[in-house]
């Protein structure tokens, strides 16, 4: 095929991965009543008799998503489940079965395979839920994941992105970053093992960052205990690509502005002293590294009450009119305006 010289090729890190789901996905159109919500939240709700099932999905490649230098095949299994249940999670919803489907290059033996599904099994048990089925093919270029999530929910009790409102409270489960500089220091130890690969590295001191990183754990308990507290977000999203992304997806989506408090982002004393030991600020780890499976929501003012004594929630700020935008207001009192420079998955790979 001669490809036309004058054809326009725009590469894809131009749009970003959500620029490109909007770009492709545009001229869908839903065709059946039983399609409540498609393409653009956490998942895709459909509706069952007096329930809505959600459905979701996630790829992960070799080489673009993890690194098997350090990250055992059973974490990679583990992982894999958790990231996507995570997404159902952030419907308000609980997750009851999986798909589970690979494509995998010849330099794997059955062995490492079996140590992959091993991880899988143990996320399904520890989450309970059911793997009911998926697909194995061969690939050229190392090894893929791609599991599909389904959970279900009451029609009433559904959360979507869309849902914040002016005064809304900004609240986040957990900490972040650690995932992120879990991360940084596999990289360097990595890099120190190519030079010496005799050295031993000595992780202790990064126990709790590393396992956000390798083995993260999906808030399947955050569920419950909103149901148990009585509150119902008013919109949710997990962080996967950064506190600052996640933000600016609540936002977008619900059409309005907010208020991010630096001073009210929780941080672990290990993201903070491994800041410090790298020399990053822990404020932008926290805000652009991902990969926390924390959820984010909204829940109205009235419902203060019931969160404020709770040690798994934290309230990071407020929403605003969308006229007033989406901001960072500094330690020192100065209002930044909130960018996503969380992970983009489109990025032209080095």
């Amino acid at each position: 095929m001669i490809e036309d010289k004058n054809q326009q090729r725009t590469p894809l890190s131009a749009l970003g991965e959500f620029g490109l789901i909007d770009h492709l996905t545009t001229n869908f159109k839903i065709n059946h009543k039983s399609t409540i919500k498609g393409i653009g939240d956490d998942a895709a709700v459909l509706s069952h008799k007096d329930k809505n099932i959600v459905v979701t999905t996630d790829l992960l490649v070799e080489g673009v998503h993890f690194d098997l230098s350090y990250m055992p095949l059973k974490h990679l299994g583990y992982k894999a489940v958790v990231v996507n249940l995570s997404d159902v999670y952030a419907m308000n919803a609980n997750a009851t079965q999986i798909t589970v489907s690979i494509a995998v290059s010849n330099r794997f033996p059955l062995e490492a395979l079996e140590e992959l599904y091993a991880g899988i099994k143990t996320a399904a048990s520890i989450y309970n839920i059911d793997v009911v089925g998926g697909d194995t093919t061969s690939s050229t270029s190392g090894l893929l994941i791609s599991i599909t999530a389904i959970g279900e929910v009451n029609k009433d009790d559904v959360v979507y992105r869309n849902g914040a409102k002016p005064n809304d409270l900004l609240v986040v489960t957990g900490d972040l970053g650690g995932a992120y500089l879990g991360l940084q220091v596999l990289e360097r130890e990595k890099e120190v093992f190519k030079v010496n690969p005799n050295s031993q590295p000595d992780l202790e001191m990064y126990t709790y960052i590393i396992e956000r990183q390798l083995k993260p754990e999906a808030r399947k308990d955050i569920i419950k205990l909103l149901k148990d507290l009585n509150v119902k977000p008013t919109s949710m999203i997990d962080i996967s690509d950064g506190l600052s992304s996640e933000i600016i997806h609540l936002c977008k989506q619900s059409e309005v502005g907010c208020d991010l408090y630096e001073n009210k982002i929780p941080l672990d004393p290990q993201v903070i002293s491994t800041c410090e030991e790298f020399d990053i600020d822990s404020t932008t780890v926290a805000l652009n590294g991902g990969e926390d499976y924390e959820l984010l929501m909204t829940i109205a003012q009235e419902d203060f009450p019931k969160i404020k004594a709770n040690p798994n929630l934290t309230v990071i700020g407020y929403i605003t009119e969308a006229s007033s935008g989406m901001h960072l207001v500094t330690r020192a009192d100065t209002k930044i305006p909130i960018k996503a420079q969380g992970w983009n998955a489109l990025n032209d790979q080095e």
